[in-house]
This record gives C-alpha cells, sequence and structure tokens, in this order.
C-alpha cells in the first residue's frame, strides 16, 4: 500500500485537493475530519476522551489499510512542526505501513494565513466538517492556532520520510493533485504504488 500524508495549516486545501488526488489516483481518501466529526458527538473537541479516540481511530484505519491490502490511501492531518507529540504520533501512525515495507510519502500544503482564513466558509468545507459552520468562531480559531504552532517546515523537515512541499495558491484543487502527482511519480492503481518504505 502507499501512503500519501497531505499536511499543512488548517484551510491549506488538504481534503479538497485530497478528493482530487483520490480521483485521479484511485486511491482512497481518510480525511482527518472523517475522525473528528463522530466523536464530536460525544465529546468535546480537545478533550482527553477526544483526542484518544480520534487518534485510535486514525491509526485503526491506517493498519487496516494495510490488512486489507489497499493499492493507495490519502491520510490529511493538521501537523504542528512544533510540538513533538505531534511529530512522534504522526510517526506512529504510519509505522504499520513501514514495517509492511510499504511506501510512505508526505505531501505538504503551502498556503498564506490570509488565504487560509479566507476558505473557512466554503462550501466544500462546511459540507464535510460540520464543527466549522460557525464561520466567525472557525475563522478565530483558526487564526489562533496560526499565532500558537508552526504548520509548514520552511525547509525543516523533522521525520524520516520522502517529503514534498506544494504551494497550494492560485491553481485549482485539481491543477494542485496533477502536481503532487508530478513530484511522486508513477502512482495510483493503473500507475502501480507497492513497496519502498522510507
Amino acid at each position: 500500500m502507499h501512503l500519501v500524508v497531505l499536511f499543512g495549516p488548517p484551510a491549506a486545501g488538504k481534503m479538497t485537493v485530497g478528493q482530487e488526488l483520490a480521483r485521479r489516483t484511485g486511491y482512497k481518501l481518510f480525511h482527518n475530519h472523517m475522525s473528528i466529526e463522530p466523536v464530536l458527538d460525544v465529546f468535546d473537541f480537545g478533550t482527553p476522551s477526544f483526542n484518544r479516540l480520534t487518534r485510535q481511530l486514525r491509526a485503526d484505519v491506517i493498519k487496516e489499510s494495510v490488512v486489507a491490502g489497499l493499492p493507495g490511501l490519502i491520510f490529511t492531518l493538521v501537523l504542528a512542526l512544533d510540538l513533538d507529540e505531534d511529530t512522534s504520533g504522526v510517526a506512529d501512525l504510519v509505522a504499520p505501513v513501514v514495517d509492511a515495507g510499504e511506501r510512505v510519502d508526505f505531501v505538504e500544503l503551502v498556503a498564506p494565513l490570509e488565504i487560509c482564513l479566507a476558505r473557512e466558509g466554503t462550501e466544500n468545507r462546511l459540507r464535510h466538517k460540520r464543527y466549522k459552520t460557525d464561520v466567525d468562531w472557525a475563522t478565530a480559531h483558526n487564526q489562533e492556532m496560526h499565532e500558537k504552532h508552526r504548520f509548514n517546515t520552511e525547509g525543516d523537515f523533522p521525520l524520516d520520510f520522502p517529503h514534498s512541499v506544494v504551494e497550494n495558491v492560485g491553481s485549482s484543487p485539481s491543477d494542485t493533485a496533477v502536481k503532487i502527482i508530478d513530484l511522486l511519480g508513477p502512482v495510483g492503481i493503473a500507475g502501480g504504488s507497492s513497496g519502498g518504505g522510507p
């Protein structure tokens, strides 16, 4: 299985680009809100129970994707690069893929803060991210997160995996997905993607 980890700031376009990437490769998309939204019905965002359950759900889906022999999985997340628990946590998440001798690629989406803030409230975002429907709150929360954490590497990637950087400004999601495919080489169900860990 080929695991593509799309990471970047909140509202950098990870899910939307991931949707296009899935369409072009035939890989399955597991965007981070697929683990967030169900848990929010029971536990508040950021509580210990919420954090444990979302982390466990993500780990289980990635592990089962290897067991099931999926050709590929696209996983999106916000990665706070200044927090050791975030970087070590994502390394733990992808470990089943590495242990199986399969391929893992990290793709970083870059977008400036003003673009990320402007994307709050867009139709696709609201359709898949229920807790973002209060756009004023979501915009303020996004701003606060940017002030607290570093979401782009700026040349300093702390993990020992293949890492590509793609600017996601001024291009359609489809064009950005094509850029990613060009960077990664032959990918997708037709292109073949098995083998070769980091």
